[in-house]
């Protein structure tokens, strides 16, 4: 099912690209915290992997709201991710997750004016997890310790895309982090962006501090970097995998 509401208007400044599959009620806290934003609002592109959860149907009675809606099976987060981007008509793209949420109704109306005069290919904030822990973006020097972005609080010129591949949808779970290497070794230009950008939910696919996140940024590290410098940097991983699970084994 694929429904699209685009009008004949000019094309916009901003796509969020919100991808889900069975997310529950919590996707209506994530697609409201689009709807509230002030200004001229962002083209919204909801990929829907085929939800058996009501999810559908509920989307269903707000398409009027959202200007591009898909729901069919696709091959995991990153493959919704791309065709997202493919149906996007935005100038710059933003990805939330179901458990994600613009961090206030100003948030896109505070990046505007850095998003219109910047030459930068990448523009991004900080994120923040409902847990407290606060992500402020990295500095481009970090980048082969760990993923020195966070996609909720990014922007990215959709033309990137095409110039340089999508995500990798051989990863599960760390291709944004490859996608970030990609573009930095290819000569991106990285811009900041003031204050909190996004909300995101504790616990998701890449949060979970499970081996098979750790295990893919090791790999997505030695596809960028020579093995002599990652090698220091891979047991850094192994052992922050293994003090997330220490963490959690207490009672």
């Amino acid at each position: 099912m694929l429904t699209q509401n685009a009008m004949s208007a000019p094309a916009p400044i901003i796509s969020i690209i919100v991808v889900c599959r069975n997310p529950g009620e919590r996707l209506r806290t994530a697609l409201e915290s689009v709807w509230a934003q002030q200004g001229p609002g962002p083209e919204l592109v909801v990929i829907d992997g085929a939800s058996t959860d009501g999810t559908r149907e509920w989307l269903e009675t707000q398409r009027a709201r959202i200007v591009v809606l898909v729901s069919a099976p696709d091959d995991g987060i990153y493959d919704a991710m791309n065709r997202g981007v493919a149906r996007a008509a935005g100038e710059w793209v933003l990805f939330l997750g179901a458990d994600d949420r613009l961090a206030d109704p100003a948030a896109l109306v505070r990046c505007l004016p850095a998003l219109a005069m910047t030459g930068a290919d990448v523009a991004t904030g900080e994120a923040r997890f409902d847990d407290g822990r606060r992500y402020p973006p990295a500095p481009a020097s970090a980048a082969i310790r760990r993923n020195f972005l966070h996609h909720q609080a990014t922007f990215y010129r959709r033309r990137l895309f095409a110039a340089r591949g999508g995500f990798d949808t051989a990863l599960r779970l760390m291709a944004d982090y490859d996608f970030n290497l990609r573009l930095l070794g290819g000569g991106a230009q990285f811009e900041l962006l003031p204050g909190l950008v996004a909300e995101c939910g504790s616990g998701g696919a890449s949060d979970r501090g499970t081996w098979a996140g750790y295990r893919e940024e090791i790999t997505v590290r030695h596809r960028h970097f020579p093995a002599w410098r990652c090698w220091p940097w891979d047991a850094g991983s192994v052992v922050r995998f293994l003090r997330k699970r220490l963490r959690r084994a207490r009672p």
